[in-house]
């Protein structure tokens, strides 16, 4: 509810001063920014989380490469110690 109220005042000397003052009883309501600063945030948390994960997956996928091509020449030496054993072996056998 909205109520208006005036005050007139005269001075001693005839002149007269009047104040016109709006009161409002209902509670000022927030335009709902708030509530967008909120979504706002949790977007970000989303994407930030997100992104994480997606990095620490790219870091898993980096070691994992690694370990396989570390086993892949942990293999190939294998192979070449035992063609060296061969060829040893054929040319000691001669």
């Amino acid at each position: 509810m909205t109520e208006e109220r005036t005050t007139r005042v005269q001075d001693p000397d005839g002149s007269t001063h009047t104040t016109t003052t709006v009161v409002h009883d209902e509670p000022a309501r927030s335009g709902g920014s708030g509530w967008l600063i909120a979504l706002v945030l949790i977007i970000a948390v989303i994407a930030a989380i997100w992104f994480f994960t997606q990095q620490s997956g790219a870091e898993i996928a980096k070691d994992n490469a690694v370990a396989g091509a570390a086993e892949a020449v942990e293999g190939a030496a294998e192979s070449v110690d035992q063609a060296a054993d061969s060829a040893r072996e054929q040319l000691d056998g001669e």
